[in-house]
């Protein structure tokens, strides 16, 4: 054969199938040489991609006419407190949580004593109420398909970190609380996603076996047994990976320079929580968020995402920024400390510990635009929840409105401002979500707004994602 027709018949072929296998909707060969001809050739383009693929993102980012020092003044701040580290941890809700219920008894002792609580305690709990909650879940839902989005969310979801103050204040009453002394972090606690993986994989493993026991007709009693054992198995993991939680210890309560103030008393972790917590936290706070995807003054409760099976599910209160703004002021002007959270990946400069929504210009830098509202970031999955920290200042103007604010982070005492971030009221009104606020700062038409019967969501939703 001519080796010319050859070619052309090749040619021809490789056309031919590179069109069979574009259907309507895939990118043609016209279609590709449309995008490839749109794109800059100028020299400084050329410039433009050579700094960028030799250098990071966020530096040729950076918008240096906002590099300026950082105002560290804040006309309202609540007292200091120790600095925690989460480490490779989702339980920023547990040490967010656990810094405000510290504040708060600092607070009644007119911040003579302090005390630090474990966080290993009360996440060995956590992992052993989560995983109850998957198997008795999936016991519930097992006459359901397997791929229901039900029955799939307890096997794709079977354990993990994260969580809200709900968790604090269902664990807490239930379990109690002890000192960072008497049980301290071990490299699991501290380095979780090992232990996390290995509890999952034998969850959905004894997932499986409970609904072929419902499906196969046993006793309620022998599935009940059965749960019981494999608790038993998870127990016994925990226990191995993070310590057998403390039944009682000793303790000797110390000032803030950490000196004794009298002798050691014996303490059960019940005990202990009645002696710094003093009753029950639910019922007294309410959880507020902003979600601009739905109408305000509205409560929201988020199905099964609880940290006890006995527990409750998130409720949430939906408020405009400016109403979440105020009841934040009212509590750093009373002197309390909040739970709080946000998105805090978004404008975030690592370096300096600062928050604001002009740190970075991606759109200049790469010739484009960035330009989705808050609503459309949060129903898209591009912005949500995702870190809790713990709201503890704010800088007011001469009117009273805020300009920025301070949360106490649980990254060490070594990240951003001396283990803090300090973030502008413009980034705060982007990107912060969820606000745990004691009843005493809250108006009684909110209070009032908070006791109407929820909406039920689902935990797909984008903005109900654990905090961690």
């Amino acid at each position: 054969m001519n080796k010319k027709i050859f070619l052309i018949i090749v040619s021809l072929a490789i056309v031919s199938g590179l069109q069979a296998q574009t259907k309507d909707g895939g990118i043609s060969q016209k279609m590709l040489q449309q995008i490839e001809k749109a794109q800059p050739s100028s020299a400084s383009s050329k410039a433009l991609t050579n700094a960028i693929a030799a250098n990071s993102i966020d530096d040729l980012a950076k918008n240096y006419a906002n590099q300026g020092a950082i105002d560290t003044y804040f006309s309202n701040e609540t007292p200091k407190q120790s600095i925690h580290n989460q480490k490779s941890s989702g339980r920023c809700w547990m040490f967010s949580g656990l810094n405000v219920l510290r504040a708060n008894f600092a607070k009644v002792h007119n911040d003579t004593l302090k005390v630090e609580y474990s966080q290993a305690y009360l996440f060995f709990y956590d992992q052993l109420e989560k995983a109850n909650l998957m198997l008795q879940g999936v016991i519930d839902n097992a006459k359901k398909p397997i791929d229901d989005i039900r029955v799939r969310f307890f096997f794709q979801h079977p354990i993990g970190d994260g969580g809200t103050f709900c968790g604090i204040a269902d664990l807490t009453e239930k379990y109690g609380l002890v000192p960072m002394s008497v049980m301290p972090e071990t490299y699991s606690s501290d380095n979780t996603s090992r232990m996390a993986k290995i509890i999952s994989s034998k969850l959905r493993e004894f997932g499986l076996e409970l609904r072929d026991m419902v499906n196969n007709g046993k006793s309620a009693k022998a599935i009940q047994t059965r749960k019981t054992e494999m608790l038993g198995t998870v127990y016994h993991i925990l226990a191995l990976t993070i310590g057998e939680p403390v039944k009682e210890f000793s303790y000797a309560f110390t000032d803030k320079d950490g000196k004794a103030i009298g002798p050691a008393k014996q303490y059960t972790p019940k005990e202990f929580y009645d002696a710094t917590v003093g009753g029950a936290l639910n019922g007294t706070f309410i959880m507020v968020m902003n979600d601009p995807r739905r109408p305000y003054y509205k409560t929201y409760e988020v199905e099964y995402d609880r940290h006890t099976y006995d527990g409750h599910n998130w409720k949430y209160l939906n408020l405009p920024m400016k109403d979440i703004e105020n009841l934040a002021i009212a509590s750093i002007k009373g002197g309390k400390k909040m739970y709080s959270s946000y998105d805090v990946g978004k404008q975030f400069d690592r370096k300096r510990g600062y928050l604001d929504t002009e740190n970075y210009d991606f759109g200049s830098l790469f010739g484009t635009t960035f330009g989705m509202n808050k609503a459309q970031r949060i129903e898209t999955f591009d912005s949500g929840s995702t870190h809790a920290m713990t709201l503890t200042a704010v800088d007011l103007d001469g009117n009273g409105n805020p300009i920025k604010w301070k949360v106490e982070n649980s990254w060490g005492p070594d990240y951003g401002q001396k283990g803090c971030l300090i973030m502008t009221n413009r980034w705060f009104e982007d990107y912060m979500f969820r606000l745990v606020i004691n009843k005493e700062f809250v108006p009684q038409e909110t209070l009032m707004q908070f006791e109407q019967k929820p909406t039920m969501v689902t935990p797909e939703d984008p903005l109900f994602l654990e905090d961690e």
